[in-house]
């Protein structure tokens, strides 16, 4: 899997993206219901969790998890456990729980699900600035404080898509609160 690793600024302490999302989007016409349709060219992460998204495609966690373990994780110090970013929508499987549990797997890391999400209206994506996405995200983020044994860990923080950044600077604030995690690193799949 070709990637173009980006670096990420946050309220983290050092993150990457592999790669960017989408490289075109060409309206093609309305289908039989009216809705746009699009012809649509992705990066190979891209498709990969397109696939994984809303094709159901199981197999693409772990070529995901892969892809970030060879390019994302190398350069980051070392961390104790992975964290999957709050879904922000109920799925049959969670993709970014799915990538973040290959991961730990391939890793030999505890994966903890420190972060839910409830209801906070309107969807990121329908937003345009930060400061609108900052206000949907208040206070949605939860912490599941589930770690048992004592002692400070640094945290792996995964997600599928970085756009502003709002919401993984929520969720690292979130993270910052729980004394049992130390410094916060990031990998998301893509960017937009």
């Amino acid at each position: 899997m070709q990637v173009h690793l980006r670096q990420l600024l946050g309220r983290f302490h050092t993150g990457y993206a592999l790669d960017k999302h989408t490289l075109q989007s060409i309206p093609i016409g309305a289908n039989e219901q009216g809705h746009m349709q699009f012809d649509t060219k992705r990066t190979d992460v891209g498709e990969a969790l397109f696939q994984l998204k809303y094709r159901g495609d199981q197999a693409q966690a772990k070529t995901l998890a892969q892809a970030v373990a060879d390019n994302i994780v190398p350069q980051l110090p070392y961390f104790s456990l992975i964290v999957p970013m709050a879904a922000s929508q109920m799925r049959w499987a969670q993709p970014v729980k799915l990538v973040a549990n290959e991961l730990g797997a391939m890793l030999n890391k505890p994966v903890f699900e420190l972060l839910s999400r409830g209801p906070g209206g309107a969807k990121l994506k329908d937003l345009v600035s930060r400061e609108e996405k900052e206000r949907v995200l208040a206070g949605t983020i939860t912490l599941n404080p589930v770690i048992a044994n004592d002692g400070r860990w640094d945290a792996l923080l995964i997600d599928d898509l970085f756009q502003s950044g709002a919401s993984v600077d929520a969720a690292a604030d979130v993270l910052r609160t729980y004394e049992k995690i130390g410094e916060i690193f990031v990998a998301t799949l893509t960017w937009r």
